[in-house]
C-alpha cells in the first residue's frame, strides 16, 4: 500500500524505526535563533571568566573560598528551581555517582580557578577543551578507532596549540606574528607570557575534570529532568566538599574581603553566569543543536566570544596569534572526531539504522567529552 508524503514524514515507521521529520533535520532558518542563543550564552558565560579573573589576579585572596562562595547560592538556586527531592523518588544509583561527582566539580573548579589566576583567561578557556585530547587518547588506547593515524594527527594538533597557548602566542608581547610597536592599554590587566606546559597542567587537569563530571554526569541521568535534578545534587555536593577546605582557609586567616565593585561583579556573574546559566544552555544547546562541549562549532563560538572580551577588557592580545592556535586546535578536534561524527550524521539519515543496526550493536560509543 503507498504512502503519502505525509505519512513518510511524520507516522512511517521502517523496520522498527521511527521516520519523522526530525531524520532529516530542521530548516537552517529554524536554526537561528537557538545559535544566536547559544552565542549569548556563551559569551555572558566568558564574561563572567573574565570578572573572575580582573579580581582574582587583583587580590591574593583563597580560590577555595572565592568557589564555595560562588557554589552556596548557586546550589541554593539550583535546589529551589529543581527540587529534586519532588516527582519520581531518585534511586541510589543516581543519587551516590552524583554526590561523588560534586567532588570531582569541586576539586576541577577549584584547580580551574588557580589556573585563571597563573596563566590567565585565553589559556584556562581553551583548557577546557582538552576533554577532546582525552576521548582521542581512550579510543586509541581501546583499540576503538577506525583511522588511528587520523586520529593520531588530530591529538599531535591539539597538543602543539595547547604549546605554543603556553609559549604565549595568543599575547601581542610574545607572539611571532606580532608587530613589535604593539602594546596594551594602561587599564588592561597584567597577564603572564611564558607561562610553560608546567604551569598549564593546572587549567588542563581542571578541563579533564570537568570533562569526568559531565561524563559522570551523562551515564548516570538517562533523561533531560533526571539529568537537571541530578545535576542540582552534584552542585549541593560541591557545596559540601567546599566547606571544610573554606573553614581551615578561614581558620588559617587566609580570608579576604570583597574589594568594590569589582569583587561584586565576580562573584555575580559567576553565580548567574558561569554555574547557574551556563548548565541549562549547555544542556539546551547539547540537545537541540547537537553541539557537545568539545566540538569545533563549540570552539568557534568561543573562540569568537574570546576576542571580543580581550579588546574590551584591552588585554594584551595578539589576534592573529590567538587565531593560529585557536585554528591548529579545531582542526586537531576536527580530525580527532570525524570519524564518529560521520557515524553520527549517518545514523540520523532515514534507513540508515536498519541497513547499519547489527554493525552499530556491536560498535562501542567513544567517550563523550
Amino acid at each position: 500500500m503507498a504512502l503519502s508524503e505525509e505519512d513518510g514524514l511524520y507516522g512511517r515507521t521502517q523496520g522498527g524505526t521511527r521516520l519523522s521529520k526530525y531524520n532529516l533535520g530542521p530548516s537552517p532558518s529554524r536554526l537561528v535563533p537557538q545559535h544566536i542563543l547559544h552565542i549569548i550564552g556563551r559569551f555572558f558565560r566568558l564574561l563572567s571568566v573574565y570578572a573572575a579573573y580582573e579580581y582574582l589576579a587583583g587580590t591574593d585572596g583563597s580560590v577555595v573560598i572565592f568557589m564555595f562562595f560562588c557554589f552556596l547560592p548557586a546550589a541554593c538556586i539550583f535546589l529551589l528551581f529543581q527540587r529534586p527531592w519532588h516527582g519520581r523518588a531518585l534511586t541510589n544509583n543516581q543519587v551516590i555517582p552524583s554526590v561523588i561527582n560534586g567532588g570531582v566539580m569541586a576539586l576541577g573548579f577549584v584547580l580551574w580557578g588557580r589556573g585563571l589566576r597563573a596563566c590567565g583567561p585565553v589559556r584556562a578557556i581553551l583548557a577546557e577543551y582538552t576533554g577532546a585530547v582525552l576521548g582521542t587518547v581512550s579510543a586509541l588506547i581501546m583499540g576503538r578507532s577506525r583511522q588511528k593515524w587520523r586520529k593520531i594527527g588530530g591529538l599531535c594538533a591539539m597538543l602543539s596549540a595547547f604549546y605554543f597557548l603556553s609559549e604565549g602566542w595568543a599575547m601581542s608581547t610574545y607572539s611571532p606574528f606580532s608587530y613589535k610597536g604593539s602594546s596594551i592599554s594602561d587599564d588592561g590587566a597584567f597577564e603572564e607570557g611564558h607561562v610553560g606546559l608546567r604551569t598549564m597542567i593546572t587549567p588542563i587537569l581542571a578541563g579533564l575534570l570537568l570533562v569526568l563530571r559531565r561524563v559522570i554526569a551523562r551515564r548516570v541521568a538517562l533523561k533531560s529532568q533526571a539529568k537537571k535534578r541530578l545535576h542540582a545534587l552534584t552542585v549541593a555536593s560541591a557545596v559540601c566538599f567546599l566547606f571544610p577546605v573554606t573553614m581551615v582557609q578561614f581558620a588559617i586567616g587566609s580570608q579576604k574581603a570583597i574589594h568594590g565593585s569589582h569583587g561584586s561583579w565576580a562573584y555575580l556573574s559567576t553565580i548567574i553566569f558561569g554555574i547557574f546559566l551556563n548548565f541549562y544552555v549547555d544542556t539546551y544547546v547539547e540537545e537541540r543543536l547537537h553541539v557537545s562541549a568539545a566540538s569545533p562549532l563549540h570552539l568557534a563560538v568561543t573562540g569568537s566570544c574570546i576576542i571580543v572580551l580581550e579588546l574590551l577588557y584591552g588585554m594584551d592580545f595578539s589576534v592573529l596569534g590567538f587565531l593560529i592556535c585557536a585554528s591548529i586546535l579545531g582542526i586537531g578536534m576536527f580530525e580527532a572526531t570525524s570519524v564518529e561524527r560521520v557515524r553520527r550524521e549517518s545514523d540520523e539519515l532515514p534507513g540508515f539504522a536498519d541497513s547499519h543496526s547489527e554493525e552499530a550493536s556491536l560498535d562501542l560509543s567513544p567517550l563523550p567529552s
